[in-house]
């Protein structure tokens, strides 16, 4: 049992634990980016939730898995054990996925059905967390491999979005300048 107790008091004052012990504030910028992690996390079991192709929901729950990874990486600020091949694997998707896209001539909007729009929504945010961990690492050191792997991270929440609208038939909107 990892879990034995949820309710432990002891952030009551405005701190809280990492894997190794060490107390951080809440507003410290390691748990920010721990807690924008958990929130993309959290953000994909709602994409989840929808109906969606098997192999994507495979895809999602790895990622699902990958993000708990990152998290621990994170809490033990001293180990660096998040792999790259976990980057490679996101490229990997990422070039699957896209390959049947057609090419994009303009921007488009987030939306479409309520599975690619969720996906947006977590694609957004991906690029808060990414943008989270570049805070921490101008002070602390980060896994090596995780600012790669959010950015490809989001990269791949774009184009499934755009994978998962084509399947269910939703025409994407395209962006229309000055309007």
């Amino acid at each position: 049992m990892r879990l034995t107790k949820i309710t432990t008091r002891t952030g009551d004052t405005g701190s809280t634990g990492l894997a190794d012990g060490t107390r951080l504030g809440k507003d410290h910028a390691r748990i920010a980016a721990l807690g924008s992690v958990d929130e993309l996390n959290s953000q994909l079991g709602v994409l989840l939730a929808e109906s969606l192709a098997p192999d994507i929901r495979a895809v999602l729950l790895q990622i699902q898995n990958d993000l708990f990874d990152l998290g621990g990486a994170l809490a033990l600020p001293t180990q660096d054990m998040f792999i790259s091949s976990k980057v490679a694997w996101l490229d990997e998707q990422i070039a699957h996925y896209n390959a049947d896209l057609p090419p994009l001539r303009e921007f488009i909007l987030p939306g479409g059905s309520r599975a690619g729009a969720l996906c947006h929504v977590a694609r957004t945010v991906a690029r808060r967390a990414e943008r989270d961990l570049v805070v921490l690492s101008q002070g602390e050191a980060v896994p090596q491999h995780a600012l790669p792997y959010l950015n490809r991270l989001s990269d791949l929440l774009f184009v499934l979005s755009r994978c998962i609208n084509r399947t269910l038939a939703v025409t994407e909107t395209l962006w229309q300048r000055d309007k």
